[in-house]
């Protein structure tokens, strides 16, 4: 309960340092809880995926054996990656705001907060499925619980880094 407070702390601090940063911004609004939620689901599917090929037999348990679930990795990542796509084009459709240039713009900036929530959620997710199943742990307990909990404010600090490289901050 602690780790969860900290964590939802942290998110609403940085969600109140993106609120100040994107005043006129509403297409990153209209994203925001689709990103959190996309991010938690790549860490989900990569988190479950990893227990059960362990359990099965076809991953070792040590971080050097993640390029074995590369393939579920780079598919996950990659859908998450069209989706972000199709966050930014809807919501600057559904605000009636879509030109090219915004498009792109708002689209690098998904994009570069995918490849840094993604990464983290990545790791942290195949990390804890290796902690656990190397320490005897139901996996179930563990990897899906705390990815869920980090991922929003993984989000919500890759978001931030994102408005800040592209300049929106």
């Amino acid at each position: 309960m602690i780790f969860v407070a900290i964590t939802v702390n942290i998110t609403g601090t940085v969600l109140n340092k993106i609120s100040a940063a994107i005043t006129g911004k509403s297409e990153v609004y209209i994203v925001y809880p689709a990103l959190m939620a996309n991010i938690g689901d790549v860490g989900a599917v990569v988190g479950s995926t990893a227990t059960t090929k362990l359990a099965i037999g076809l991953l070792k348990s040590s971080f050097s054996d993640m390029r074995n679930h590369s393939r579920e990795i780079f598919c996950t990542w990659s859908a998450s990656i069209i989706m972000f796509t199709l966050f930014a084009f809807l919501s600057l459709s559904i605000l009636g705001t879509l030109t090219l240039q915004l498009f792109l713009r708002f689209t690098l900036l998904l994009l570069i907060t995918n490849v840094i929530a993604a990464t983290a959620i990545i790791l942290i997710s195949y990390a804890v499925a290796i902690l656990t199943f190397q320490k005897g742990l139901d996996p179930d307990n563990f990897v899906i619980p705390i990815e869920s909990v980090l991922a929003d404010s993984i989000t919500s600090i890759a978001l931030l880094v994102a408005l800040f490289l592209v300049g929106w901050i």
